[in-house]
């Protein structure tokens, strides 16, 4: 038995779509394959983590996230649990929280943008039941603890004003209220343009990941270093101008180093990545099935 066979067999209780699933799967990879200064890659492994780890959670987390049918919160927690059964850490709590949402959203018609706001102002509280769960599973780093909608008692709330209440300090949060604004604003336009100027395709995703980096301060390095270091690796980031990474290719890999020495990982800037690459994707794969 192959293991995309093994991984589609764990899915219970809906069907899988297999063309979003190898999409989900490849935006993981893409995103794996570009040189990312602070976080895992090809180049080189971080923060106790192996690209090989990324890989299989991309491979047994895509039927989940998928699955047809699957609510938001049913996509997150499946793939959670299944990531965590396979390597047995938290390696893409935030890919799937951006993720789930935009395959939820490409079942819909319309545009991506527009089926993705409808697929966020109906979510609800099972979802948020659902995501927190998946959030425990995981326990990310640096999570702590808060007064308004703690993931460790039950959630009160629908799924998008639960994320309302970490907004502020959370930049995957926010992207629920804002209709995933840093997505379709910063990062698809950066990727778009660097497409269209013939760049590789590592290269365009180093420079999505770059452009994150340098607009906001990441809030997962905020969340494990404090706001004073945020601020200061996102001026790291702006001190680079990217028009052709692998021109940079050197400079870019003796800055990953550097935070990695500093035990410096700006994650959320990952995760906005592979969610802005699985954007472009799936907008591809509607634009090709409009067309016959």
């Amino acid at each position: 038995m192959t293991r995309k066979t093994e991984d589609r067999e764990s899915v219970r209780g809906g069907d899988v779509n297999e063309t979003l699933a190898d999409a989900f799967r490849q935006s993981c990879l893409a995103e794996l394959r570009a040189p990312k200064a602070g976080n895992v890659h090809i180049f080189a492994d971080g923060h106790r983590m192996t690209v090989a780890d990324f890989e299989k959670s991309a491979s047994v987390a895509a039927p989940h996230m998928a699955r047809i049918g699957a609510t938001v919160g049913q996509r997150v927690l499946g793939a959670m649990r299944a990531t965590m059964s396979a390597v047995g850490s938290n390696t893409n709590l935030g890919i799937l929280l951006l993720s789930a949402p935009l395959m939820v959203a490409s079942e819909k018609g319309g545009t991506l943008r527009q089926s993705l706001s409808a697929v966020l102002g109906a979510l609800t509280l099972k979802d948020a039941e659902d995501v927190f769960a998946a959030i425990r599973l995981a326990s990310p780093g640096g999570l702590g603890r808060v007064d308004d909608q703690d993931v460790a008692a039950p959630p009160s709330v629908d799924l998008r004003e639960a994320m309302r209440s970490a907004a502020e300090r959370d930049r995957i949060a926010r992207q629920y209220v804002t209709d995933f604004a840093d997505i379709f604003n910063i990062g698809l336009p950066i990727l778009q343009s660097s497409v269209k100027a013939g760049l590789n395709e590592a290269d365009c995703v180093t420079k999505t990941y770059f452009g994150y980096a340098a607009t906001f301060p990441d809030t997962h390095v905020q969340r494990k270093h404090g706001e004073a270091i945020a601020l200061e690796i996102m001026k790291e980031f702006q001190m680079f101008d990217l028009r052709n990474p692998s021109a940079d290719h050197g400079r870019i890999l003796a800055f990953d180093r550097a935070l990695k020495d500093r035990n410096i990982n700006p994650g959320t800037s990952a995760d906005l990545t592979v969610a802005t690459v699985l954007a472009e994707r799936l907008d591809r794969i509607r634009a090709n099935s409009a067309r016959g």
